[in-house]
């Protein structure tokens, strides 16, 4: 429960999500399908959503804090209009979560309009502000994309291009990046190519976005996956590709395919739902246990547990249904219930579990709360037996590059041995997934992934950013704007 007394449903078990990005360029219906677009990648974030249009005259934007069905409604969208649009899913991993800092970011330059959304976290961002900060710039936002606008307004470029380039260069990090001015759509992906953005086509409109599934829910042709450190201009002419930055060690994000991206997207160039399902089946060869049922946890969990049990030949069973229908609950029961936050979200199918020895598949463990908590919920119901696999490697560091992972002190795994999360879960054994055996399941060897959160071996240059500086501690008002 939060100071305000308003109870927060959050899985403690789970990373927050990232952001969601969504571009398009050729269609007089762009806000409309900018809209359906954010839609599909609404796990991708729920802090807030927002659209900028462009008519090639004048920029429309509209945001607000909420899912895209609370913030938008149909006059807002008539109201977004152009032939081309960029918008943005939210959840902070720096900055607030406070309306000014939702995006797409718009500012006004000797550039002209420049408007931007962005999914990842500029790791030099808090040395560039402060240096920029000296130099007089006011900033309007606690957000790290904000120092790229004014790092191109200072470059010295008449010409849009050249200034975003410069910009780029000198920011640091992990960044899905699109960038609009009147006439243009500008996607770039960083060097590593930590978070994913993909390329699509609808007739002869052009679509961008984090996740194919946004794709699929406008009838768009997946074309491509925007390479690592690429950039490339969609206008009414087409597209244009450029590599403008020093060349990296490809690190992509791991969790892209573990947790984050939904099953029926096609990340890095590989189905997600595939990734999970052979995650699954090396779970079972590494971490074998004799038992009746598997049990995900719902829902990111059901491709490995799926996966587990081909492998394992033990039955899969839904055990445990997850609501769908939950958001902030206002109003704790006068009467306590133990377990209140957990049980709003998950419960139990009793019957299923009743007597059994049951394999939880699960893909994650962070604090251990809320996982805890489901075990009781387990042993509760009848299970005979318990024991938890994970089809990940224990996560025991930060991330820097978009993901709001809790702190090295408040990751279990970074202050407990397997067996004592074992004993704090209560279960009979538990196992996770090494990162070698999850690489051995991934089976591209052409493809190098960051595996910070479990190794802490960074890829990138850290600078000054920390465990304590990842989120400004600004505060502003909560409420709907237009600008």
């Amino acid at each position: 429960m939060n100071p305000f007394g308003v109870i927060c449903p959050i899985n403690e078990n789970r990373p927050k999500e990232e952001c969601g990005v969504f571009g398009i360029l050729g269609n007089n219906k762009a806000a409309n399908l900018t809209y359906l677009g954010l839609y599909a990648l609404q796990h991708r974030g729920q802090e807030s959503a927002g659209i900028a249009s462009s008519d090639g005259d004048h920029i429309y934007r509209y945001a607000g804090m909420g899912k895209v069905i609370d913030v938008f409604t149909q006059d807002h969208i008539d109201n977004l209009t152009g032939h081309m649009a960029i918008g943005h899913n939210r959840y902070s991993t720096t900055g607030s979560s406070f309306l000014r800092n939702a995006q797409p970011f718009r500012a006004d330059s000797i550039l002209g309009p420049i408007i931007l959304s962005h999914n990842g976290n500029l790791t030099n961002a808090g040395p560039l502000r402060f240096d920029l900060e000296k130099k007089g710039h006011i900033f309007q936002t606690t957000i790290d994309t904000e120092v790229i606008v004014h790092l191109m307004a200072r470059s010295g470029c008449a010409d849009f291009l050249e200034a975003l380039i410069t910009a780029i260069r000198q920011v640091k990090g992990a960044y899905s990046l699109l960038v609009m001015n009147r006439d243009k759509i500008y996607a770039i992906r960083d060097p590593y190519g930590f978070r994913p953005l993909v390329l699509g086509k609808l007739g002869n409109t052009w679509v961008v976005a984090s996740e194919t599934c946004a794709f699929d829910i406008i009838d768009a042709e997946y074309i491509r996956e925007i390479v690592p450190g690429e950039l490339i201009e969609i206008s009414d002419k087409g597209v244009k590709s450029y590599f403008p930055f020093e060349k990296r060690q490809q690190a992509l994000c791991v969790f892209e395919y573990i947790y984050f991206s939904r099953p029926d997207s096609i990340i890095f160039g590989e189905s997600v739902h595939d990734m999970r399902i052979a995650m699954g089946r090396m779970l079972a060869m590494q971490a074998p246990v004799d038992a009746d049922i598997i049990v995900p946890i719902p829902d990111s969990s059901i491709c490995a547990a799926i996966g587990y049990s081909r492998e394992s030949g033990i039955p899969y069973e839904i055990g445990m249904i997850r609501s769908h229908y939950i958001g902030r609950t206002f109003i704790e029961p006068s009467q306590k219930i133990r377990d209140f936050g957990a049980k709003i979200k998950f419960n139990v199918v009793k019957s299923a579990v009743d007597g059994k020895r049951i394999i939880v598949v699960d893909d994650s463990i962070m604090r251990g709360t809320t996982m805890r908590k489901i075990i009781k919920m387990f042993r509760n119901a009848g299970a005979r037996e318990i024991h938890v696999r994970i089809s990940a490697p224990p996560t025991k560091y930060p991330c820097f590059y978009g993901i709001d992972i809790p702190t090295h002190k408040e990751l279990i795994a970074s202050t407990h041995s397997i067996e004592e999360i074992r004993k704090y879960l209560r279960v009979d054994s538990i196992e996770y997934m090494t990162v070698e055996t999850l690489m051995d399941s991934i089976k591209r060897p052409e493809m190098k992934f960051c595996c910070a959160c479990f190794d802490a071996n960074y890829p990138s240059e850290l600078d000054e950013c920390t465990e304590d500086n990842q989120k400004y501690l600004f505060e502003d008002a909560y409420c709907n704007e237009y600008y």
